[in-house]
């Protein structure tokens, strides 16, 4: 096992370093790294989505390639440009909600979209706006043109009531799927028009593929801000979708400051390859976390291990 800390390039999800457990089985190299403010039962299921691409890789590709979109966080508006201009996709992922007011988060969606009229434009709240606050930020961002809303409010019941409305963006459940104790319920609501599919939170890409099969939703794969070695499971889901209609959430690679292999799986033309032979972890010694890093990680390893 080998514990890393990566700085972030920028700040995301209130991270500004990047840490988790890299552990190699029969099958290869895999990556532990559930966020340090969640409980260890919820970090078994990032465990459980490790320990199976350690021991048992991935599932045959069905397509060559794999469409990423781009990712902007709560940057100001030229910022935010630029961002979505250098990630060189086709597909542009806005952080909005949460860090910053509606009024700065319409002005960071409506620079992009006037710099780049031709891309697809989604936005992710991650649960951050209530359903009046959704009601009003969502009529306000119909106009640029949406792709869709991720996750624009926390509770599966007001996903079904905003998306009731009909405000001309659709809307794709993200935390209703992966932090969910039920997540068929955004299908028995009809709470989403897609769901986010995230390899480690659900437990795995064979668990990932079979949700996909019984929730009979359009999927998009993302990711939970890994290095590569926990991105490559993420493209390898997105590889064995029988259906993949939407690019996805796999550009991540570039907001930390460092990876620890030697080639990061950074998209090209706004697409990756789903991996063949399992990424090996050649840098990991140049991230090393420090002793009290490590020895919380290890310790919280050995918890969640007895959890499984």
């Amino acid at each position: 096992m080998r514990v890393f800390s990566i700085p972030m390039r920028v700040r995301f999800r209130g991270l500004t370093r990047r840490t988790g457990l890299l552990l190699r089985g029969p099958a290869g190299w895999a990556e532990w790294s559930p966020f340090p403010e969640y409980g260890d039962e919820e970090a078994a299921h990032w465990l459980r989505a490790a320990l199976e691409v350690a021991e048992h890789g991935y599932p045959g590709p069905l397509r060559d390639t794999v469409p990423v979109n781009g990712i902007v966080p709560a940057l100001a508006p030229d910022e935010a440009v630029r961002r979505a201009r250098e990630s060189g996709c086709d597909t542009i992922k806005i952080k909005v909600a949460g860090e910053t007011s509606l009024d700065a988060d319409l002005a960071r969606v409506r620079a992009v979209r006037e710099a780049l009229p031709d891309v697809s434009l989604r936005v992710d709240a991650n649960g951050g706006w209530s359903l009046d606050e959704a009601t009003v930020a969502l009529r306000a961002l119909a106009p640029l043109r949406l792709e869709y809303a991720e996750q624009p409010v926390a509770a599966v019941e007001d996903l079904a009531r905003l998306r009731s409305l009909g405000l001309g963006v659709p809307i794709v459940a993200d935390e209703s799927i992966r932090r969910a104790d039920d997540p068929y319920r955004v299908a028995e609501l009809d709470a989403a028009d897609g769901i986010v599919l995230k390899v480690q939170p659900l437990g795995g890409v064979r668990r990932c593929l079979a949700l996909a099969k019984e929730l009979r939703l359009p999927c998009v794969v993302s990711s939970a801000v890994e290095t590569s070695i926990g991105l490559q499971a993420g493209v390898a889901l997105a590889g064995a979708l029988p259906e993949l209609p939407w690019a996805c959430g796999l550009e991540t690679a570039r907001l930390l400051a460092g990876d620890v292999v030697e080639r990061p799986l950074i998209p090209e033309s706004g697409r990756l390859v789903p991996p063949v032979v399992g990424l090996e972890p050649t840098r990991a010694r140049r991230w090393q976390a420090d002793a009290e890093t490590t020895d919380w990680w290890l310790a919280r390893h050995d918890r969640v291990a007895a959890l499984l």
